[in-house]
C-alpha cells in the first residue's frame, strides 16, 4: 500500500522539488520510504513519485518508481495473485530482479498491454509510462478500492492518491465545481468521476486512461463492468450445492488477503461478513488470527461485547479497545485533512479510530466491507422488496398528501419512534418514498439527503445535476429484477465513493494497508448470478451468507439486529458541536463563500434547533463542508 503521484508538464515549469512536495504531502499513506523520477523529453516533462508502505518484497529491489526496458510504473495496491502470473511470464521467457508484485505488473503490460488488467486479482491504481510509443496507462481496479485522481489544465497533467498532492503544485487551479457542491449535498459525497475542483476527475473504477503524449488526446476505456456479472442468466442449482460455491470462491478470496511479509489481522465487529472473513481465515489456521474491535460506550457504540463472543468461539487472538466520546469528537477536527475531498460518513470517525489502535500490532487489516451490496444486507432492501408493491397500490394523491403531512410533523414529535435508531432520517426520506415508490425513485429517495429541487435552493446559483450511476438502464429486462438493480446501483455509488474512501483514508492516516476480501470480482460475478430468493429470502438478508456462518458460529450468538456505527450526531450538534457549527456555519463565512443561500441555510439551522432532528444528516453535511472549505480553500 502506497502514495503515488506523477506530473506531465507541456509547459515544462515543474521541478524535482515540485514533485517531491507532491509525493511527499502523502508520507502517512508511505512511511518507509520515497522515490521521484523526473525526466525531462523535448516536448514536456514526465515525473512520477512514490511514498512507500512495505507489505511484499521488503527489500530496496521493490523501490518504486520502478523501470524494466522503456516501462516505468507507480503503483499502489496489491495483486494477490501475483505469484502464479510470474511463473506465466517465466515460462514465457521474463527474468524477474524481485519478488515483488510491481515488477510482474510491468512485465504483465510489457507482454499483454491493457488486457493484463484482466488477470488481475487485487486493488490497485497504477500508471505505467512508455518512454517508445510516448503514451502513459493509467489504470484503477474493478471496484475502486485503491483511489486516483487526476488533473487536466492548460498543458498540465497531474495524478495521485489523494487531491492533496496537487496543492503542491503551484500551477495547480483550486476552482470550485459547484455541480460537484450540489451532489456533495445531496449524496455525502462527490460522485465518481466528478471532483470537487475544476479539472479534476476521479478515475471510474473498472476504467483505464490512455494518454497519448504525441497528441495529447487521452480516452477512457472501460474493462469490467458489474452489469456484465447481473446480465449472466442465473444459475439453476440447489441451495446446498450454491452454499457450497460461495464458500469454495470466498475462502481463495480471504486466503488470497492474508498474503503479505508484513503482519496481518482482522476488523472483527461481531456482525455477519466480518465473522465470516474471521471463520474461514481461522478454521484450518494453527497460529491464531489478530482480531481488532473497537468501542465508545458513551455513546452506546459499542459492538464489542459481541465480537469477544465471536473471536472467542473461534478462538482469535482478540484486541479490545475502548474510547471515550471525547476522543471521538476531537477526531472530527482532524477529518477535513485525511478526506481531502468534502466527505459526510460519520462512519469515519470510529473506522479511523480502530486503524489506529490496530496499527500498533499490525500492519495489514482486513475489513468486511461489500458483503452488504454483494449478498443483499442493506435494510433499505427492505423498502423496497416489503413496502415497494403496497405503495404503489395506494394512489398517488393519497401518497403526496400524506408526503405533505409529514413536513409539518416533526419527527421528533412522534412517541415511541423518535428514540429508534436512524428513526429522524428515514423518516426524513420516506416522504420522497412515498411521491413515487419506484426501484429508481425508491434508491435515489434513499441515497439523497436533498432532492434535485431542494437542491436548487440550497445553493445561491443555479447548478446542473450530475450525470450519476444513481439511476442506470444497462440491467438488461430479461435479467431485470428490484433487488438486483439496488446491489448493483450500491456497488457502482455507496460502496465506490463512501466506504471505499473511508475505509482507504481512515487506514492510510495510520499506515495500515487496508484490504477488502469481499471484493475480489470472482465473487460479484458468482453471486449476481444466484437467484435473488438465494441472498434475500422471506425477509431474511444475506440469507446464503448467514447460512455458511452458521456451520461455523451458532445462530443464536449472531442473531441480533444490525448496529452499524451510529454516531449520535443530533446530540452532538446540539451540544459538543454547537460552538464549531456557530463558527462555521454563520452569515459572514456563507455570504463570503457566495455559495450557499443563507436564508435557506439559516432556516435549516434553526428548524433543526427548534426540534427539527430529520435535518440532523442536511446540517452535517453543511458543517462537512464547511470545515473541509475552511482547511483546502
Amino acid at each position: 500500500m502506497c502514495g503515488i503521484t506523477g506530473i506531465i508538464d507541456f509547459n515544462k515549469q515543474s521541478s524535482e522539488e515540485i514533485l517531491e512536495a507532491m509525493t511527499n504531502s502523502l508520507n502517512h499513506r508511505g512511511p518507509d520510504g520515497s522515490g521521484v523520477d523526473l525526466d525531462s523529453e523535448n516536448e514536456f516533462q514526465l515525473g512520477f513519485g512514490h511514498r512507500r508502505l512495505s507489505i511484499i518484497d521488503l527489500t530496496e529491489n521493490a523501490k518504486q518508481p520502478m523501470q524494466f526496458n522503456q516501462f516505468s510504473i507507480t503503483f499502489n495496491g496489491e495483486i494477490y495473485n501475483y505469484k502464479e502470473i510470474t511463473k506465466e511470464l517465466e515460462q514465457l521467457g521474463h527474468i524477474f530482479n524481485s519478488s515483488s508484485d510491481t515488477e510482474m505488473i510491468l512485465h504483465a503490460y510489457s507482454q499483454w498491454g491493457s488486457s493484463c488488467l484482466g488477470k488481475f486479482i487485487g486493488m490497485f491504481a497504477f500508471v505505467i509510462y512508455d518512454k517508445e510509443k510516448q503514451e502513459v496507462f493509467c489504470a484503477r481496479d474493478r471496484v475502486g478500492v485503491k483511489p486516483f485522481f487526476y488533473y487536466w489544465n492548460e498543458g498540465l497533467f497531474l495524478f495521485g492518491s489523494e487531491l492533496k498532492a496537487f496543492h503542491q503544485h503551484p500551477a495547480f487551479q483550486k476552482e470550485i465545481n459547484l455541480d460537484a457542491v450540489a451532489a456533495f449535498m445531496q449524496y455525502g459525497n462527490v460522485p465518481t468521476n466528478q471532483c470537487i475542483f475544476q479539472n479534476c476527475s476521479k478515475l471510474k473504477p473498472g476504467h483505464y486512461l490512455l494518454f497519448d503524449l504525441k497528441t495529447k488526446d487521452h480516452k477512457l476505456q472501460r474493462y469490467w463492468n458489474v452489469y456484465d456479472a447481473y446480465n449472466s442468466p442465473k444459475q439453476n442449482i440447489s441451495m446446498e450445492e450454491a452454499k457450497a460455491g460461495t464458500e469454495t470462491i470466498l475462502q481463495s478470496a480471504f486466503d488470497y488477503r492474508m498474503v503479505s511479509d508484513v503482519p496481518v489481522g482482522v476488523f472483527l465487529s461481531g456482525g455477519y461478513d466480518s465473522a465470516c472473513v474471521t471463520a474461514l481465515l481461522q478454521k484450518d489456521r494453527t497460529d491464531k488470527l489478530k482480531t481488532f474491535t473497537i468501542g465508545v460506550p458513551d455513546i452506546g457504540l459499542n459492538e464489542a461485547p459481541y465480537a469477544k463472543d465471536v473471536a472467542q468461539h473461534l478462538g482469535t487472538d482478540h484486541h479490545e479497545y475502548t474510547c471515550t466520546q471525547k476522543e471521538a469528537i476531537d477526531l472530527i477536527d482532524d477529518l477535513p485533512y485525511y478526506y481531502d475531498e468534502p466527505f459526510a460518513d460519520s462512519s469515519a470517525i470510529p473506522t479511523t479510530l480502530v486503524s489506529k489502535m490496530a496499527k500498533e500490532k499490525v500492519t495489514v487489516a482486513l475489513s468486511a466491507d461489500g458483503g452488504d451490496e454483494i449478498f443483499a444486507g442493506y435494510n433499505r432492501y427492505d423498502y423496497l422488496i416489503r413496502y415497494g408493491n403496497k405503495l404503489n397500490k395506494i394512489p398517488g394523491f393519497a401518497r403526496k398528501s400524506l408526503a405533505g403531512l409529514m413536513n409539518g410533523v416533526p419527527s421528533n414529535s412522534i412517541p415511541m419512534l423518535k428514540n429508534k435508531y436512524n428513526f429522524h432520517n428515514r423518516y426524513e426520506k420516506l416522504k420522497g418514498i412515498l411521491k413515487d415508490p419506484s426501484p429508481e425513485k425508491i434508491m435515489l429517495s434513499l441515497s439523497q439527503q436533498y432532492t434535485d429541487e431542494q437542491i436548487q435552493a440550497v445553493l445561491k446559483n443555479s447548478v446542473n445535476v450530475l450525470d450519476t450511476a444513481y439511476i442506470s438502464n444497462e440491467l438488461k429486462k430479461d435479467t431485470f429484477s428490484p433487488l438486483a438493480y439496488m446491489m448493483a446501483i450500491d456497488y457502482q455509488t455507496y460502496l465506490v465513493d463512501d466506504i471505499m474512501q473511508k475505509v482507504d483514508r481512515a487506514t492510510m492516516s495510520a499506515s495500515l494497508e487496508g484490504r477488502e476480501p469481499f471484493l475480489d470480482h470472482r465473487i460479484i460475478e458468482w453471486a449476481a448470478t444466484l437467484p435473488d430468493n438465494f441472498k434475500y429470502h422471506n425477509g431474511v438478508k444475506k440469507h446464503i451468507l448467514k447460512e455458511i456462518v452458521h456451520q461455523y458460529i451458532p445462530k443464536e450468538m449472531m442473531d441480533r439486529p444490525k448496529m452499524g456505527f451510529a454516531i449520535p450526531i443530533a446530540k452532538w450538534m446540539n451540544e459538543e458541536l454547537k460552538e464549531r457549527i456557530d463558527s462555521f456555519i454563520n452569515e459572514k463565512n456563507i455570504v463570503e463563500q457566495g455559495i450557499f443561500n443563507w436564508e435557506y441555510i439559516s432556516k435549516l439551522k434553526t428548524d433543526f434547533y427548534n426540534g427539527k432532528k430529520e435535518y440532523e444528516t442536511k446540517l452535517w453535511y453543511v458543517l462537512m463542508f464547511q470545515m473541509w472549505y475552511a482547511k483546502w480553500m
